[in-house]
């Protein structure tokens, strides 16, 4: 796109730049005049947009090279690459692709399930045998591997009647004895056995609907439109709402996975992707978790079964349903209602691939109205009906470029799908740049819940629980983007820095809860991104400035709070004094926080529950005038006894001591850590004790860094240390019932754990109930170890 914005006028980047919702239309109409005038535009559209020149389209040479390589490798027991092998062929396999007389897709399907089966992996293989026979019912190989991993998983009947079907269209010979006794084998293992069968079932690959696992009722809380001086419309209940109340659940109008998330999770439901990956039918993008996520987003899928009554006519009435069952009946769903959403990107074409997740979100958003028949461009108020607000005004020019210019390409390489829907001029140019201001301002980021450690955390689990963990799990939990959404209500929730409500997601569904009692008729808001805690004031604001183009006034930016004021503070000189000193950055930010606009009502923003912050008398002796317009604070002196320091040389130092820490985390990330390097970042630990405020988050995030490497080397005592004093600063900035506290503590009870320390009893109870506050009864599905901690601390104490 550089070069597209490098071949546009001078003149007309001014006209852009000037630029309002208003002069659209006629803008627009002469950006397309002049692309349609450029060769480059022509051949970039080409390139996007049309299958012969796409990149992700399906191959059987490509697909055939990788299946030789997948056998290779599973001959030499390299089972890691082999396994990629075979996902990458079926992958870029055209559906129909013959491979010896047998469809490549269900060759290549079985050899994944025979791989997956020598991993110990029988869920993983039986799927995969199942969609084998779904593209080729009549194929024996795949009846037989079925019933081998049926008969693993203890689910007898199944696999008799696996190998039945295997014994029947087998057609040699000696294939036929040997099935006749594997299933003698297995009619006496049956008699002699009684294990539970686990059974198979497509759609419980992924996590299901938020729906299906919330135990409360959403609709108990009534919600309604409220407007406020400072932030418009948002939402609130006229009612008094409990703390882990469930406030909201909806399904997103239109979503679309992350471009650094495309080989990691399922392109439907965003959770993460099993070892079983399937790929679309139609081209090599997107992967998803289970079949049922595939036909969700690209549609139901057909295959020719015009064999099957040949295969069918010398067996059993019996048998024959057993066969459609497993083979039409779980591959089609007429029960299922959607509106593909991946349809009109999987013809061969790259421009789904190549273009920004918000521009491929648009896209969705206009397909999903033509499907509708509600006609995107044709009908002047479809904008409105969405009810998103628009913030292209307020846009920075190159802002206004950007989005004019990919409004014009999205347009030209929807066309190729819908060219009797879609016409292309002023008018329709124009909506779709107003649709990705809207997307811009209005979208949310589906989050999942992820381990940033060097270890493994489910294999930590595993070797836990048998005894054979050598240290102890010093997981950081963070939240992590996989998606981007619209969900055109939760739309409406306006943004604090220090929110009463929190969101979070099961599958693609969000969820949000009230995480403190909140009274009747106050605003129900929640965070954008940053809360106070998290960064201090001036770094909040410049955040929602630049990518929500507003001035947050909310209680945590409006007055004064001591977590702003140390967050990145220095300490007095004074050994005695408590004081903090600020920088002039952060003393220029403090100081215009009591300058309210006459027009913003502070009622507004005052939360019910207000949370625990520090004694700002400890940190701070500030006085503000009677009409509240000036505020007394000067940089590089203590805000309580009044000593200058020379902040220059501190934060000199500062840089020089997290030197020593950096290479220290670069060292266990790469599992090669040396004394010298734990040695060193002690002393600099000390060192930042020494220069920057107590509670600064700098000092947590040192100990945190001591404490991973202290469990890296097995000394889970000073490990256990370090993590608590981590805890206590973050305590101090958050408040001790925040979320982050909880993923806290779950590094510090694995130590605790790993120690036999009965201290870890408390620290499980207390995340327990921090979890409990921000996901309810969903706790468990969003942190599914939370279970398993709670079992190992009963041990501890028996």
């Amino acid at each position: 796109m550089e070069k597209l914005r490098c071949l546009v006028p001078e003149s007309v980047k001014r006209r852009v730049a000037e630029s309002s919702a208003d002069d659209l239309p006629s803008l627009s109409s002469s950006l397309v005049d002049l692309f349609l005038s450029l060769t480059e535009f022509h051949q970039l559209i080409g390139e996007l947009a049309k299958r012969e020149t796409g990149l992700c389209g399906k191959n059987r040479e490509a697909a055939l090279d990788l299946k030789q390589k997948g056998n290779q490798c599973y001959s030499t027991r390299d089972y890691s690459q082999a396994l990629r092998c075979y996902s990458q062929a079926l992958r870029v396999a055209p559906i129909d692709a013959d491979d010896m007389g047998k469809n490549l897709v269900a060759t290549l399907y079985l050899n994944r399930a025979s791989l997956f089966h020598k991993m110990d992996l029988p869920m993983e293989s039986l799927r995969d045998c199942s969609r084998a026979l779904q593209v080729s019912p009549s194929y024996p190989k795949a009846w037989y591997r079925r019933g081998k991993v049926n008969a693993t998983l203890g689910n007898y009947e199944d696999a008799v009647n696996d190998l039945t079907v295997a014994r029947n269209m087998e057609p040699s010979l000696g294939g036929k004895k040997q099935i006749e006794s594997e299933l003698d084998i297995l009619g006496q293992h049956h008699d002699r056995k009684s294990a539970k069968p686990v059974h198979y079932n497509q759609k419980s690959v992924g996590i299901p609907d938020s729906t299906n696992h919330l135990s409360d009722v959403p609709h108990q809380i009534k919600l309604h439109c409220v407007t406020t001086p400072d932030k418009g419309r948002g939402m609130a209940s006229q009612f008094d709402i409990p703390q882990a109340s469930l406030i909201h659940t909806e399904e997103p109008y239109a979503v679309v996975i992350l471009k650094h998330c495309r080989e990691t999770h399922c392109h439907y439901c965003l959770n993460e992707l099993p070892a079983d990956t399937i790929p679309c039918i139609s081209c090599s993008m997107p992967l998803y978790c289970s079949q049922h996520c595939q036909v969700r987003a690209g549609g139901q899928i057909h295959f020719n079964y015009s064999n099957k009554v040949d295969i069918c006519e010398k067996m059993s009435s019996s048998i024959e349903e057993y066969i459609a069952d497993k083979t039409v009946g779980s591959n089609f769903d007429p029960k299922l209602e959607c509106i593909p959403e991946h349809k009109h990107e999987c013809q061969g074409v790259h421009w789904p691939a190549i273009l920004p997740s918000d521009v491929v979100l648009a896209g969705r958003v206009v397909v999903k109205s033509i499907e509708q028949k509600e006609q995107f461009i044709e009908v002047p108020n479809f904008l409105e009906t969405l009810g998103l607000c628009e913030s292209y005004s307020k846009m920075p020019p190159e802002s206004k470029l950007e989005l004019n210019i990919y409004s014009i390409v999205l347009l030209f390489c929807l066309q190729h799908s819908y060219s009797s829907e879609l016409s292309i001029n002023g008018v329709s140019t124009s909506r779709i740049v107003i649709l990705l201001s809207q997307i811009r301002m209005n979208s949310m980021a589906i989050v999942r819940m992820k381990s940033s450690d060097v270890y493994d955390q489910q294999d930590w689990f595993r070797k836990f629980s048998s005894g054979e963990a050598e240290t102890a799990l010093t997981s950081s939990v963070e939240q992590v983007r996989v998606g981007q959404a619209l969900y055109i209500t939760a739309s409406l929730f306006n943004h604090s820095c220090r929110p009463n409500i929190h969101a979070y997601f099961i599958s693609r569904s969000l969820v949000i809860r009230a995480t403190e009692f909140v009274a009747g008729g106050c605003p129900l808001e929640l965070s954008y991104g940053p809360q106070v805690g998290q960064w201090d004031c001036k770094d909040r604001l410049r955040f929602l400035d630049e990518q929500y183009f507003f001035r947050c006034w909310c209680h945590g930016c409006s007055e004064v709070n001591a977590s702003d004021l140390v967050i990145n503070g220095f300490c007095c000189v004074n050994p005695n004094c408590s004081g903090v000193v600020l920088d002039k950055l952060v003393a220029n930010c403090e100081k215009q926080k009591p300058k309210i606009p006459e027009t913003i009502g502070v009622e507004s923003h005052l939360q019910v529950h207000e949370l625990n912050d520090i004694d700002i008398k400890k940190a701070a002796h500030i006085s503000l005038d009677e009409t509240r317009s000036s505020l007394r604070i000067d940089s590089e002196y203590c805000l309580k006894c009044g000593s200058y320091c020379n902040l220059a040389s501190m934060s000199e130092a500062v840089k020089k001591a997290w030197i020593n820490l950096r290479r220290l985390q670069d060292s266990i990330t790469l599992k090669d850590m040396h004394g010298t390097e734990l040695s060193d970042a002690l002393r600099s630990v000390g060192i930042l004790r020494s220069i920057l405020h107590a509670y600064n988050k700098g000092i947590g995030e040192a100990e945190d860094n001591l404490a991973q490497a202290f469990c890296f080397t097995g000394d889970l005592q000073p490990a256990r240390d370090h993590c608590k004093a981590s805890i206590e600063i973050l305590e101090k900035l958050y408040g001790p019932d925040h979320i982050v506290i909880g993923y806290e503590l779950v590094k510090l009870s694995s130590i605790q754990l790993c120690l036999g320390d009965c201290a870890a009893v408390d620290s499980i109870n207390r995340l327990s109930l921090i979890f409990s506050r921000y996901y309810g009864p969903d706790a468990g599905i969003i942190f599914p170890y939370l279970g398993f901690l709670r079992r190992k601390s009963c041990h501890i104490v028996h």
